[in-house]
């Protein structure tokens, strides 16, 4: 939808958007401004929605996640694995993924990449400059069998 106030580039083509248009947060009207935490949690979310992404997160973040599951009346850190940086324009992401076993993590990365780009410049009006993915562990379906243990005494 095109905004009647807003300028247009003569050499753009009819019905679609500047780059400078899509990551005008500064108006004559105002300044927008987006916290590093709204584009992290923006991140999170679209990263997981993508199918073969099984967390996000390093071995100790989601450690300190499981734990802060069990406690009554925490919050789940829904940022958790990713790390942002935010400037008036521009952002650039860092992904830490868990990818499930027998995915390919090109076609994963790709995904993702292209998943996390849409949606954080589709909600926040931000260019994303980079996304950098780190796949540092693989999701066996065996994990979740050594978590259930017998207990030893009864």
């Amino acid at each position: 939808m095109s905004n009647p106030s807003s300028p247009t580039s003569s050499n753009e083509p009819s019905g679609q958007l500047s780059t400078r248009e899509t990551t005008n947060l500064q108006t004559s009207k105002g300044n927008t401004t987006v916290a590093d935490g709204v584009v992290q949690k923006i991140a999170a979310v679209s990263a997981r929605e993508v199918s073969g992404v099984h967390d996000l997160g390093g071995g100790t973040a989601r450690t300190i996640g499981a734990i802060r599951d069990r406690i009554p009346g925490s919050s789940q850190a829904v940022g958790q694995g990713v790390a942002v940086e935010v400037g008036e324009r521009q952002t650039a992401i860092d992904l830490d993924v868990v990818a499930e076993y027998g995915v390919s993590i090109v076609e994963l990365s790709r995904a993702v990449r292209r998943n996390v780009i849409s949606a954080v410049e589709g909600m926040t009006g931000l260019e994303v400059t980079e996304v950098n993915i780190a796949v540092n562990d693989i999701y066996l379906p065996s994990d979740d069998q050594k978590d259930v243990q017998e207990p030893r005494v009864q």
